[in-house]
């Protein structure tokens, strides 16, 4: 058998005819889910919550809100644990800023853990302190 090369260049892109551009909608317990881990990435500060905003904000509208409340409550938290890290470096008053920075960072992951186990039952969450920076 012959194959000509128009032949095989239609047979190798029909493959990729089709294909989608935009992802899909997330279910609703892939929402619930990034929605929590979200909260969940209080731990570590404001990226795990910026990185979900980014990723998911088109593709599920309970994560798009839940990740957008728990990095407005984060990164200004993230930005002070920063600073406190930075002021351990001072002689004689150090070890003070490192127990702020380890309280802080106690209450941000207490908060978190909170409010993950709330958008888990797929109740939205509102943190009692929240400066609302991103709308």
């Amino acid at each position: 058998m012959i194959v000509t090369t128009r032949q095989t260049q239609s047979s190798e892109n029909s493959r990729f005819e089709g294909s989608r551009t935009a992802a899909l909608p997330l279910t609703p317990s892939e929402d619930r889910q990034w929605s929590t881990m979200a909260h969940f990435g209080a731990i570590l500060g404001c990226i795990p919550a910026a990185i979900i905003f980014a990723v998911y904000r088109d593709r599920g509208a309970f994560t798009a809100q839940e990740s957008k409340e728990a990095f407005n409550f984060t990164f200004p938290l993230t930005i002070l644990a920063i600073a406190l890290n930075v002021c351990t470096i001072l002689p004689n008053i150090g070890w003070l800023f490192s127990v702020l920075a380890v309280a802080l960072w106690v209450f941000m992951t207490v908060s978190g853990a909170l409010a993950a186990i709330q958008a888990n039952k797929g109740r939205p969450y509102r943190y009692k302190f929240n400066l609302r920076l991103m709308k």
